[in-house]
């Protein structure tokens, strides 16, 4: 990789295969305690893969699953991962009330903190929930203590979306609150999203490595890249409810997505959020028209 290539963020979503919002009308939250899990073992093998490569990420985790596995959660912090916050039970933020989003926040920031020990500053929004129609949200985790979200997608999705917001880290209407978008790439008028999760498994590895380094050096800004540890678990159970476009998006090249991990562990330089981003830079503000 050049020398002069900016720090990327390398992200995780800490969540388990039955807990994704692809899955919420067929699986319910009542149920989950009685499948078997398999996100202990998926992140053992991600936390040994890090180390190999020497690398220091940011865990978005669950508050369910800290409840679980606590061991697990400590085990990131005294490696010297972040530990930040996905809410408590992946919930979207567009399906809960204000008073309901605060308290699934305040709840998850304080028993992650309780049980590692660390402050937790950033959250990032179950499938990237929230947007234009919803935030109000932003200032629920100002009022938290979170110093950053990384929860506005600024794409077009049928599921999630803003694609008017920013490409890069900025401040909404001058709140402290940083948000740090995922990685897009410019093409034409066009941003495309770059940055993991389906896209990164559906399209080739050269064109996501193309994209990134595009944003390294024409753009000079850090990526922040991110997937799930049910990502590199081919072997996880299937489900049989659900329909095609759910299935391709769930399922597709799952068998290749940690060889894929690891190659971009080699190909591009990686660090935490936190030291990447709160260091002390100035973010422009951005005032929603």
């Amino acid at each position: 990789m050049p020398a002069d290539a900016p720090l990327n963020a390398m992200t995780v979503d800490v969540e388990d295969y039955f807990q994704v919002s692809a899955f919420e009308r067929h699986i319910a939250p009542e149920s989950w305690d009685r499948l078997p899990l398999r996100v202990d073992q998926n992140m053992n093998r991600i936390l040994e893969l890090f180390s190999r490569h020497g690398i220091k990420a940011t865990f978005f985790t669950l508050g369910w699953v800290a409840e679980r596995l606590p061991a697990l959660v400590r085990r990131l912090v005294e490696e010297g991962h972040e530990l930040a916050s996905h809410g408590y039970a992946h919930q979207r933020v567009t399906n809960l009330t204000p008073r309901q989003f605060r308290q699934d926040v305040q709840r998850s920031k304080a028993l992650l903190e309780d049980v590692a020990g660390v402050e937790v500053k950033g959250y990032r929004a179950p499938s990237y929930s929230i947007g234009a129609g919803n935030l109000w949200a932003l200032d629920v985790l100002e009022e938290a203590g979170f110093h950053y979200s990384s929860s506005i997608y600024p794409i077009h999705h049928d599921l999630y979306g803003m694609p008017e917001a920013p490409r890069f880290a900025f401040h909404m209407d001058g709140r402290r609150l940083l948000e740090i978008p995922v990685t897009t790439f410019q093409l034409g008028g066009h941003k495309l999203p770059c940055g993991g999760g389906g896209y990164f498994r559906l399209l080739p590895y050269p064109l996501s490595r193309w994209a990134m380094r595009r944003v390294n050096h024409a753009d000079r800004q850090s990526c922040i890249f991110y997937f799930h540890p049910w990502e590199i678990d081919p072997q996880q159970p299937r489900q049989r409810n659900i329909g095609l476009k759910t299935r391709l998006r769930h399922y597709l090249n799952l068998g290749r997505m940690e060889r894929r991990i690891e190659r971009l562990l080699g190909d591009f330089s990686w660090g935490r959020v936190d030291s990447i981003f709160l260091q002390g830079e100035d973010y422009p503000v951005w005032h929603r028209s």
